[in-house]
């Protein structure tokens, strides 16, 4: 009973923000403008100002484990392939074979890993360490997947990956909070109190959106491969490689960072990035609904058999 109180605390408040963000929206409380808005406003500012907050405040020199960035950069790397790989082989419908994979292995580990660390931990935890190893992963074959699977290829160069991830506001908030970190500088109180309050919008803002983009009508379209991606991001990934985490001797907020890693639900990004990228998004929009909305049972289940196992 311990233990499963522990992960609905966790994982409910999280998923309940979203929900009242979702009920707002039909209230008419929030326009797509101001949702589209908000969500570069979080992306751009509140995120980054929350990692560089954690991060500046945390001997990273001391909790720094190359074993644990290799172990996210490596699973990372061997899921993105093999889902690729399984794609091409089971979707029959090229069109959609990007998306399926995009959706199948990128995660919201940024803006859903951080709730749930900030809910558990009281702070970001592993989660920044975590992102390092995954996010230029997921962003480099993001591009690389949507360019080779698209309809009109080599429309998108590969560098333009590499332009993102330097221009990626979450990597350059980790680099500057790792700087600040290792150097061991400190702002002045009233640069520091800023930047908290900047950092303290960035959870709740970040889950109300979330909710208010919520579209359940476009979960019913391309039924199959949707439930295909949810079985795969939620299921199959964490059930394969939570274990092996366990066994290379990850646990706490390690272990905790790379449930999000592997479970968290697919990023809304993914369907800005497939719509630039030429794709329709049924597939990818469906596939985030679906996800986001089954994650809180599959992470609160995964939580609950690690916390019962005394690994959390």
């Amino acid at each position: 009973m311990d233990s499963l109180i522990y992960s609905l605390n966790a994982t409910v408040p999280v998923f309940l923000v979203m929900i009242i963000g979702y009920i707002l929206r039909r209230m008419g409380m929030f326009s797509e403008e101001f949702i589209n808005n908000a969500n570069k406003f979080n992306f751009k500012v509140t995120l980054p100002a929350l990692l560089i907050k954690d991060l500046m405040n945390t001997d990273f020199k001391a909790v720094f484990d190359v074993k644990y960035f290799i172990f996210c950069f490596v699973v990372t790397l061997i899921s993105i392939l093999v889902i690729w790989g399984f794609a091409k082989i089971v979707i029959k419908n090229k069109s959609i074979t990007g998306e399926f994979v995009q959706t199948a292995y990128r995660s919201s580990a940024a803006v859903l890993g951080t709730a749930f660390a900030i809910n558990i931990y009281g702070n970001t935890g592993m989660v920044p360490l975590m992102i390092i190893g995954s996010v230029p992963l997921y962003n480099v074959f993001a591009v690389i997947v949507l360019s080779l699977e698209s309809k009109s290829k080599g429309k998108v160069k590969i560098k333009d990956a590499v332009i993102n991830i330097i221009k990626n506001p979450i990597l350059i908030g980790i680099v500057i909070g790792l700087v600040l970190s290792v150097a061991e500088i400190k702002f002045p109180t009233v640069v520091n109190t800023t930047l908290d309050n900047f950092a303290k919008m960035a959870t709740p803002l970040a889950l109300v959106c979330i909710g208010a983009a919520f579209e359940g009508r476009k979960a019913i379209k391309l039924v199959k491969p949707t439930l295909l991606v949810a079985m795969i991001k939620l299921v199959i990934l964490p059930v394969v490689f939570v274990p092996v985490a366990v066994a290379c001797g990850f646990t706490g907020a390690k272990l905790v960072a790379v449930i999000i890693m592997l479970g968290a639900p697919a990023t809304p990004s993914c369907y800005i990035m497939a719509r630039n990228m030429g794709y329709d998004g049924v597939l990818t929009s469906g596939a985030v609904v679906l996800t986001t909305v089954m994650s809180a049972f599959t992470i609160t289940a995964c939580l609950f058999v690690v916390r019962y196992l005394g690994l959390v």
